[in-house]
């Protein structure tokens, strides 16, 4: 063991609250702990890192990881956190949701030949072969209602319009389930989440206590806000999704590049592996330079790297410097479209551009960089006119479907930061 993760934990500032006793069980014997991930997407987004991130890191201090992907409790749906009832999904759907996460998963814990390889489990191996009657004789016969009631998840429903039906109010008793049968299965000691599984966890260790007579842990994390008061990972266009083909690695580098300086340093602490002494100095850049960005920069390298891989950072970056006169060449249409998806553009037809092509000077004035031909032409001579960031010379050039980037996008520029998107249409 590398130490005590319960220290780790606290200098992050990612311990909300743990069961008594627990520092001391973590700092003198390695145990076997879960998290559990709701499969009602194809793919995890920003919002899961945090939690993830707590396992990987269990399993670095040297503890064992059971990542639980609910297959059973995802077709009931759980109330925390929630002011309406979950639409219920196919189990077909559920499982074509856990192939994605378990993909997913893999980039942050090593289910390798370690000491402690890290393990999936499905909660539908236990919750779907499970008879009404013997659960409720032998597993709700040790939650009251008025315990359930109590707990904030359910009286933040009751209290709503739409209140709370049976079907979310068991899964309580069903998450607490899945604490037992870990513990029987794997001797998992520990269940660790967010903040608003508190009520949850506690309910799992209690049911652990009567049935199995052991002791078993809680240990959450806050949950994440920003300091515009806005949830973590939403943003005008919707969820920051991990997987790629939904959130683009490029769009991924740009939610944490864009990170406000007043979250910025809790941000490092909580979805990185860089060190205190790293992450002082970031935080003394922050103070010092702010104009600078460089921790959100590091922020933005190390959790794109850990999630997409080099290879795809290196593209990120590519694609941030574009917007700077940076080479366009190796970059996909797809990038180039986020990259660019705020300015102005035109559609243009292929059969416009076919043959010899559209001049430039109608092409300035057709997209709008210029008024007339003469302004058109003079911006060319005074060197101000880019076609795919290089700049063009002849005022009396013509531009072809050819010169399109993977024959569908001519990236136009006028100065420095004037641009405009030339989208060539099928015919």
């Amino acid at each position: 063991m590398k130490g005590n993760i319960y220290d780790e934990f606290e200098w992050r500032g990612l311990l909300y609250d743990a069961t008594p006793d627990l520092k001391e069980l973590l700092g003198k014997e390695s145990v076997t702990c879960y998290i559990g991930f709701d499969p009602t997407a194809a793919s995890l987004h920003v919002g899961s890192l945090l939690p993830i991130m707590g396992l990987a890191r269990m399993q670095q201090f040297g503890h064992t990881p059971i990542a639980l992907v609910g297959g059973g409790t995802g077709l009931i749906g759980d109330p925390s956190g929630k002011t309406a009832e979950r639409q219920l999904l196919t189990k077909e759907k559920v499982a074509e949701n856990i192939e994605g996460i378990r993909a997913q998963l893999a980039h942050f814990l090593d289910f390798g030949r370690t000491p402690n390889p890290a393990r999936i489990e499905n909660n539908h191996d236990w919750l779907g072969s499970l008879q009404l009657i013997d659960f409720l004789r032998d597993t709700g016969k040790h939650f009251t209602v008025n315990y359930m009631l109590s707990k904030e998840s359910v009286k933040r429903r009751i209290e709503s319009e739409d209140g709370i039906s049976y079907t979310e109010f068991t899964y309580m008793m069903l998450q607490a389930y899945d604490f037992l049968e870990l513990n029987r299965r794997a001797d998992c000691l520990l269940q660790m989440g967010g903040s608003d599984q508190w009520g949850n966890i506690l309910a799992g260790t209690d049911l652990i206590r009567r049935v199995n007579g052991k002791k078993a842990h809680g240990l959450v994390f806050p949950l994440i806000t920003n300091a515009a008061g806005t949830k973590f990972g939403k943003t005008e266009a919707g969820n920051v999704w991990l997987d790629p083909e939904l959130t683009s690695p490029y769009k991924f580098y740009q939610f944490w590049l864009n990170t406000d300086d007043r979250d910025v340093v809790h941000y490092l602490k909580s979805f990185t592996w860089l060190d205190r002494e790293a992450i002082t100095g970031l935080e003394e850049s922050v103070r010092d330079n702010p104009g600078a960005r460089e921790a959100q920069r590091t922020l933005a390298r190390e959790v794109t790297a850990m999630l997409h891989g080099q290879t795809e950072l290196d593209k990120a970056e590519a694609a941030a410097g574009v917007l700077f006169g940076g080479s366009l060449e190796n970059l996909a249409v797809r990038d180039l479209k986020d990259i660019f998806e705020d300015v102005p553009s035109t559609v243009m037809s292929r059969n416009e551009l076919s043959g010899e092509g559209v001049g430039l000077l109608d092409l300035c004035t057709r997209t709008g960089l210029a008024a007339s031909n003469g302004e058109a032409r003079r911006l060319i001579r005074q060197g101000g006119l880019f076609i795919n960031n290089e700049r063009m010379e002849d005022e009396n050039g013509r531009v072809t479907a050819e010169a399109g980037i993977g024959g569908e996008l001519l990236v136009l520029r006028k100065g420095k930061k004037s641009y405009h998107l030339v989208q060539i249409g099928q015919d």
